[in-house]
């Protein structure tokens, strides 16, 4: 099927869409789906990045004067945009990022729906807040401009989910999507120029990492945004080391497990725990890597989620009926390929082998679902159990109780996200006091969040809580302001100052 290419340039900046004059290279994208739909050319620049930050930093003054009710009437303008371009916006996910048309059209749709919450309930952690007897007040004020740097399996939610609260605060932003998925990002700029967004206030570059590298040490920014992986994230820290006035906040990777005890709701666990593994094909940073089952349980549950997983369709992103589509590249294919072979040289069993795919009509970057079972429950195997694969794999580990599963569960250098599946309130407690995550689910799939609470980890998993409803708090510095006493209190005397 032949497709249209995105009919607008790559880079948004100072109010106008345009190529650069003298472009380093181009971004030419193939569909991992089928890797004859070429879904766009942008060319690129390094030399863009600085005229982009040049153009944020001009706007943001006055961005950070407008008022407040003028900045959420043109975000809400915005989400209108959203909405009216919604099924335009959920195929270039789907031909980009290779998700399924009913995940891409969600993407689409948690878009526009981010808007409302981030100006709602979101708001409402970044409110000024007046202390009367103190008298004091507490005000949240821009950071300024701001590097939103997004990752290829979320193009369109991630980075959404920190542009809203960047402008709501009054920070002008510079976005560098993917260079995977880089077409998502022209949308956001096109329906915020239509919105009436003033011109640098929101602005766009392409590139590959010497561009995302050129983002995140120029001079001109306040803070940075980051999505992805940690080796990236810890490369962005150590080229800001020396600026401690930049803000940095991270939302990286995760080696996420799934306790499960005697007690569950089988059927229930089975469902959660497999779709947790392999929607999105494993490309989630919440997706569920590793079961930790308890003895009783494991046999019957590992049954079920094998009979699960192999009656899952791997496909066609634009084919109906569905699951899961290709991954990213070619790279992220042989990843974690080798990562299995690791594994199986190690002891594991290959309960489910995974391996290619072949799609009637369509080459692309297709992996079967795969699920190993470890020889112990501690069993470790270096670039396999210990690095986050973003690829449609499970490792199952029968431990002894749920303190051996808290135990295994952190034996990781990320602390992301876990589910718990278990009747019992005093057994998920126990769990939630022993688990090094930020994110936390009980009986149900550790793959998503809610918008309306915080998202991030720990440990090698980030800081700062970027994402989720605390979102805007990385946008923003406080200002605490103390007022005079009252005319009427006592004068303070002090040993040897002058009365």
């Amino acid at each position: 099927m032949a497709l249209p290419l995105l009919d607008r340039p790559g880079d948004f900046i100072a109010g106008e869409f345009a190529n650069p004059g003298d472009p380093d290279e181009e971004l030419v994208i193939q569909s991992p789906a089928d890797l004859s739909d070429r879904t766009a050319v942008h060319p690129y620049a390094v030399s863009q990045v600085a005229r982009a930050v040049d153009a944020a930093r001009q706007a943001q003054p006055a961005w950070r004067r407008t008022s407040e009710d003028d900045r959420r009437a043109l975000l809400l303008r915005y989400r209108d945009r959203l909405c009216a371009n919604r099924e335009a916006i959920a195929l270039t996910i789907a031909r980009e990022a290779g998700k399924p048309m009913w995940e891409a059209t969600g993407e689409a749709n948690a878009m526009a729906a981010k808007v409302d919450v981030m100006l709602g309930e979101g708001a409402e952690h970044t409110r000024d807040v007046r202390i009367e007897d103190l008298p004091g007040e507490i005000r949240h004020r821009p950071l300024g401009v701001i590097a939103v740097i997004g990752p290829f399996n979320f193009p369109g939610h991630l980075p959404n989910g920190q542009i809203v609260p960047a402008l709501l605060l009054g920070n002008c932003v510079v976005h560098k999507p993917s260079e995977r998925t880089p077409s998502t990002a022209v949308w956001i700029a096109r329906c915020l120029d239509e919105a009436g967004l003033p011109a640098g206030v929101f602005n766009v570059v392409q590139g590959t990492a010497p561009s995302g590298q050129a983002l995140t040490t120029s001079d001109g920014i306040d803070g940075i945004l980051f999505t992805g992986s940690a080796a990236v994230g810890q490369a962005i820290v150590r080229d800001n080391a020396h600026r401690p006035q930049v803000l940095v906040a991270l939302e990286l990777g995760g080696k996420n497990a799934a306790i499960v005890l005697d007690d569950c709701e089988l059927e229930a666990t089975a469902r959660a725990v497999t779709f947790a593994a392999f929607a999105t094909v494993g490309q989630r940073c919440t997706s569920t890597s590793r079961l930790l089952v308890t003895a009783d349980v494991a046999d019957a549950l590992t049954s079920r989620v094998l009979e699960l997983t192999r009656g899952l369709r791997v496909g066609y992103p634009l084919d109906e009926n569905v699951f899961a589509g290709p991954l990213i590249d070619e790279r992220a294919r042989l990843t974690v390929e080798a990562a299995q072979r690791l594994a199986r040289a190690a002891g594991f069993e290959a309960l489910e082998p995974g391996g290619p795919v072949e799609v009637d009509g369509h080459q692309g970057h297709y992996l079967r679902p795969a699920i190993h079972r470890a020889p112990s429950a501690d069993s470790i195997v270096p670039g396999y159990t210990d690095r986050e694969l973003f690829g449609p794999d499970l490792a199952v580990h029968v431990v002894a109780d749920l303190d051996e599963a808290i135990e295994v569960a952190n034996a990781t250098p990320y602390g992301l996200a876990a589910s718990v599946f278990t009747s019992s309130a005093d057994h998920f407690e126990r769990a939630a006091d022993g688990l090094r995550v930020g994110v936390l689910h009980w009986n149900r799939s550790s793959a998503g969040a809610s918008g309306r609470l915080p998202f991030g980890g720990i440990r090698q998993s980030g800081n700062h809580r970027p994402a989720g409803i605390l979102a805007g708090a990385a946008c923003s510095y406080t200002l605490s302001i103390l007022g005079s006493p009252d005319p009427g209190s006592p004068t303070v005397a002090w040993p040897g100052f002058p009365t």
